[in-house]
């Protein structure tokens, strides 16, 4: 009682006599002292003087837990103090489940936890037996080929993952989306580039992972530009006679289930490849076009980087968000050896958090690593909430939906984006929307645009799921541009947009178009990537749509509310008129 009434300077005079002729002793000091005291007792007492314990108590309230330092190099070292999650490459810890990377300890299970249920039939009797009526299974046939039991041994042990790749691996959906915005950005030059820069070490092998139903969105284009550059400066360096790592780059073009199957794989190569030229992937050492859900093209991938990488080479995995490179990843490690990876696969921009080092999937001591996605902010998905990137996700095979029109109509995807046909030299032209199918479209005049901005988008047009959210989503602004085909068979020229999809455009001669989206949306004009349109074409009007039902009898509910009130107010009106009439009447 007498040290806390004390102030700081008092208990250090108080405390200087008692240095003069202390005991010593050998061992540190402990890490309790309290600062006010470190500095007298280093001066006075080199020999590290040895207090009674109560002096260093700590008195203080207990301070609450600091936040983790949070960190997204994952485990790229082989040696780390932190344990990582093994779905996600985040930090995990068990302290505060309202920062990122926390995770429950399973608790310890009996060997007989979750035993294999035995299916065997009962013994053939003429009638139900009594032990059986007790609730007695006792005469069981017993199993006669026992070598086909899974014994406990040789079950799969599951790593402890955290709550947030639990969470969508089992409900599609992230458990606290608050926690989403205490991750760090992600330094992709920091973490990644510098290391493909290495002109000495492990050869690096960079597979750049795109998706095929978004290609120009989530094509990495600061990756290419990066990986082309090292490897001209390495090459030249080699060349010279010095430490020259050139590195290979692969491009991966994922999801090709999700294009029609009539496309050409020889169009579609090329096209990947001139688009890829264009977007700075000049030294492009190999291109694959694969299915990691039906498994197309991954062993002729693996073949290939495995040859690529050598003994203990590195290869790296990068993309944007959502591109498929954890589940590229997964389907690897089934195909090499049949090794099972837990990497969290989720239709969730930036599943992946930290770097993750893949474990047993490459021969030798070849090292695969899955990174986080590169955050893409002209792809219009990323501005979307969680369910309104579900209406924009493209789960299926694309199908066409086509419209012939003239000019002066106008052809919307949801309330994202819009395309006016202003001027022509024919007399009509095709468009054909390539999107997700869960996307309504309207078509109708230019003129009548202003009405559908008011009164349907956010109701008939999703998304934006509500009016509140047009605000939200940035300003919307018109982009123009001349375009120009020569058959009336195949589309010739694509509009796209970062992140939704594209309008294809069929014509034989030129039309002036203006497209409309929110400001910061990529927007290209590029080579038809799919000629072919729809053989029933769509009429004026809205789409057969769920979401437009759905507005649709929402608004009849309203005005049929609405009429009805309207009514009771007229009906009491008239009511109310002639009671006062004879009121009036008595008055006078």
């Amino acid at each position: 009682m007498l040290i806390r009434s004390l102030s700081p300077s008092k208990l250090k005079k108080l405390l200087l006599p008692l240095s003069l002729s202390p005991p010593t002793h050998t061992a540190p000091i402990p890490n309790s002292i309290p600062p006010i005291l470190e500095k007298t007792l280093y001066t006075q007492n080199p020999a590290k003087t040895l207090f009674p314990h109560f002096l260093f108590r700590n008195f203080s309230t207990p301070s609450k837990i600091q936040s983790l330092p949070l960190s997204r190099d994952g485990n790229f070292e082989e040696v780390t103090s932190n344990v990582i999650c093994r779905g996600c490459g985040v930090t995990m810890q068990d302290s505060d489940p309202k920062q990122p990377g926390y995770f429950i300890k399973p608790s310890i299970k009996s060997p007989n936890y979750r035993e294999r249920i035995n299916k065997n039939p009962i013994v053939d009797e003429p009638e139900i037996s009594v032990s059986l009526k007790r609730g007695l299974l006792n005469e069981v046939v017993e199993c006669e080929n026992q070598e086909n039991l899974e014994t406990p041994s040789e079950k799969i042990e599951k790593p402890v993952v955290c709550a947030r790749c639990h969470s969508l691996r089992h409900y599609g959906k992230v458990k606290d989306p608050s926690v989403e915005n205490l991750l760090p950005d992600f330094d992709f030059d920091h973490t990644v580039g510098r290391r493909l820069m290495w002109s000495t070490g492990a050869r690096a092998v960079v597979l750049m992972v795109v998706d095929a139903s978004d290609f120009d969105g989530s094509f990495p284009r600061k990756v290419a530009q990066l990986v082309s550059r090292t490897i001209e400066e390495n090459s030249r360096a080699w060349k010279e006679g010095k430490s020259g790592n050139v590195p290979r780059m692969v491009l991966v073009v994922t999801k090709i289930d999700l294009l029609p199957s009539s496309l050409s794989p020889t169009r579609l190569e090329h096209w990947v490849r001139t688009r890829a030229r264009e977007g700075g992937a000049v030294k492009l050492t190999s291109v694959h076009m694969v299915s990691a859900v039906r498994d197309w093209g991954v062993k002729n991938l693996v073949d290939d980087v495995v040859g690529l990488a050598g003994p203990r080479g590195h290869i790296w995995a990068v993309g944007a968000q959502n591109a498929g490179k954890s589940t590229l990843i997964n389907a690897i490690g089934k195909c090499f050896g049949g090794k099972v990876t837990h990497l969290t696969e989720a239709p969730v921009p930036g599943t992946t958090l930290g770097i993750l080092r893949v474990e047993g999937v490459l021969p030798g001591n070849a090292k695969l690593f899955d990174t986080p996605g590169l955050l893409h902010p002209h792809q219009i998905s990323t501005r979307l909430t969680r369910d309104e990137q579900k209406l924009v996700h493209i789960s299926k095979e694309l199908r066409p939906r086509t419209y012939r029109i003239k000019g002066g109509h106008s052809v919307h995807i949801g309330g994202l984006m819009r395309l006016d046909v202003e001027e022509l030299s024919v007399d009509s032209v095709y468009v054909t929307v390539w999107a997700s199918p869960l996307i309504p479209l309207h078509m109708g005049r230019t003129e009548n645009v202003s009405t559908m901005l008011e009164e349907h988008f956010g109701r008939q047009l999703q998304p934006p799921i509500g009016e509140g959210r047009l605000e939200e989503l940035g300003k919307w602004l018109k982009r123009e541009f001349h375009v120009s085909g020569n058959s009336w068979d195949s589309s010739s020229v694509d509009v796209a947009a970062s992140g939704l999809g594209w309008f294809a455009i069929g014509l034989k001669g030129e039309a002036k178009i203006g497209v409309w989206t929110y400001d910061g949306v990529d927007v290209i004009v590029r080579n038809a990537l799919l000629p072919n349109k729809s053989y029933n074409f769509e009429v004026a009007g809205f789409t057969v749509s769920e979401i437009v039902s759905k507005a649709d009898r929402s608004s009849n509910k309203q005005r049929h509310s609405e009429k009805k009130r309207k009514l009771n107010d007229s009906t009491a009106e008239k009511i109310a008129e002639p009671s006062t009439v004879d009121v009036v009447s008595t008055t006078c």
